[in-house]
């Protein structure tokens, strides 16, 4: 039986759900263990063809001539104060992005390759200096584990209803089969690569808080972003549909 995939929230016929998240999770947290940190729900909209779909801080103290803005990306902001202290934005940084295993679900759910990994960073480093953001270093974009974990969970829920099992720790699978992973900032939806999420979570206030903290002004060279992604789900997603998390956190 093939299942027909669209998803409702809050009334509305959702082709994109994306969830926000709060709250930092340390790098052990994305190795494998199962624990997860606190989460702030705020579910955003974007469309899926025949699919089951889906769409922290680290507290430092540092110097801080860039101002937090109240609303909006405070490219302009950033921009005026740099440029008063004689200053530019900063420039993008070359190097190498990390290797992701490409791991396949006992179900057959494809994990997150190398590429997925390579895209989210440059496209995210790009959005950043463009936004007049300092980048993150390339190696320090990493494979997060824990939260592929969580994603395969949500692809293996048998349940033809496509918002089935999707969403932060807390949701259930139709089959019973308790939660497992990691939380993160999610997205997902029909022909998403690494860099198109990216995109997605940058047009999403709550996703560009959480995940690019534009009013973070201390050292990023102690960040680490991972990410995750899956491809197809249970029980007829073709590979081209994806689910993703990310997180910011410390290395």
């Amino acid at each position: 039986m093939k299942r027909t995939f669209v998803l409702r929230a809050a009334g509305v016929t959702a082709l994109i759900v994306a969830l926000s998240f709060a709250g930092a999770a340390g790098a052990a947290a994305l190795g494998g263990t199962t624990a997860a940190p606190s989460i702030a729900a705020s579910v955003i909209v974007p469309p899926v063809p025949n699919s089951k779909d889906s769409s922290g801080t680290t507290s430092t103290t540092a110097p801080a001539p860039i101002p937090p803005t109240s609303s909006g990306s405070g490219t302009l902001q950033r921009q005026e104060v740099l440029a008063s202290q004689g200053l530019g934005c900063p420039s993008a940084v070359s190097g190498t992005v990390g290797s992701a295993p490409g791991k396949v679900s006992p179900k057959g759910v494809k994990g997150t390759v190398s590429s997925d990994l390579s895209s989210f960073a440059y496209a995210y480093n790009k959005i950043r200096v463009a936004h007049c953001l300092k980048p993150i270093a390339l190696s320090h974009f990493r494979y997060g584990a824990c939260m592929e974990t969580r994603l395969f969970w949500m692809a293996e829920d048998p349940s033809l209803d496509p918002s089935s099992a999707w969403g932060h720790i807390g949701t259930v699978r139709s089959n019973g089969v308790p939660s497992v992973g990691c939380d993160g900032n999610l997205a997902g939806g029909m022909d998403n690569t690494g860099a198109t999420v990216a995109t997605k979570w940058w047009n999403s206030t709550a996703h560009r808080t959480s995940l690019y903290k534009p009013s973070y002004t201390g050292s990023v060279s102690n960040v680490c972003i991972y990410l995750a992604m899956t491809h197809g789900g249970v029980p007829n997603e073709p590979y081209a549909f994806t689910r993703a998390a990310a997180i910011w956190t410390s290395c």
